[in-house]
């Protein structure tokens, strides 16, 4: 059995397993080393014939609010990519997007249960699974928009439509799991205290079609969304988000997150609203 210090893994049920992000007292942020054992943990699923599905949920209070910005993410990632000389530094959302495009790329499906907060990289690697099941009063959201950047994994017009795709991007506001449910990001909501269970009873029905066919029905999906450009559109995305690095709003939110610690400068950001935890200012 795989040692995991950021995660948990288990088998509730036949042909089904699990990965917990495990770091509730960060709210399940994503460093490198815990997204790193997540896809050694799928890779491992991949290989085990005992498995059909996997689930991707949250310890503690939320799924996970984002990349972790603690910590220098320039080092210590999961899989190597290599910088782009003279453009910027495109390797960040190109390491991130080829991660997520593997999850698609996965034989076996994957399904994201969602609780509390899923912002930021916890939208990107929601959007990497193949259902999505929120809690009714989750928020979802991608508050980056404000201060730094544009995603780093272009997802929201390809799950949304291009009219919920702005509001999303154009705002920065957490949508509910009702919400998310309506417009596309997720495949359903539920109350709270019966997420688990009716993630587990859709698994349980994923798990009953046999592995050589369903790599074929996800296959199907994913290659119509590629015809399509989703793959393409994405990956061009990274030119959008690498000029945030240049922008005068980033490299001030940037300069306070380092000197005034990132809750102030969270706190600055979205007190405009009143969201994501913050008290609205006047």
């Amino acid at each position: 059995m795989e040692n995991y210090d950021y995660i948990i893994v288990d088998q509730p049920d036949k042909y089904i397993n699990r990965i917990t992000l495990n770091r509730p007292e960060k709210r399940n942020a994503l460093s490198n080393e815990l997204r790193g054992e997540v896809f050694k943990a799928l890779e491992n699923a991949e290989l085990n014939k005992d498995i059909r599905v996997t689930i991707i949920r949250g310890a503690g209070t939320c799924f996970s609010a984002g990349y972790d910005l603690g910590k220098d993410l320039r080092i210590n990632r999961p899989w190597f990519t290599s910088p782009e000389i003279g453009v910027g530094d495109l390797s960040w959302p190109r390491h991130l997007t080829e991660g997520w495009f593997k999850m698609w790329d996965m034989a076996k499906p994957i399904i994201a249960q969602i609780h509390g907060y899923c912002l930021a990289g916890g939208t990107e690697l929601a959007s990497a699974c193949d259902l999505v099941y929120v809690a009714d009063d989750a928020q979802i959201g991608y508050p980056a928009v404000r201060s730094l950047m544009t995603p780093d994994f272009q997802f929201p017009v390809w799950l949304m439509g291009m009219r919920a795709a702005m509001e999303f991007m154009l705002t920065g506001a957490a949508m509910s799991g009702k919400e998310a449910a309506r417009v596309g990001f997720a495949n359903r909501s539920y109350k709270p205290e019966e997420l688990e269970e009716k993630v587990l009873e859709m698994a349980r029905s994923v798990s009953n079609i046999p592995p050589d066919l369903q790599v074929m029905n996800k296959k199907s999906v994913h290659q119509a969304m590629e015809v399509m450009g989703a793959r393409t559109a994405i990956r061009a995305g990274h030119f959008i988000h690498s000029l945030g690095v240049y922008m005068k709003t980033n490299n001030e939110f940037t300069k306070q997150m380092y000197t005034e610690g990132l809750k102030k400068a969270l706190n600055d950001r979205d007190g405009k609203w009143g969201d994501y935890g913050t008290k609205k200012q006047d």
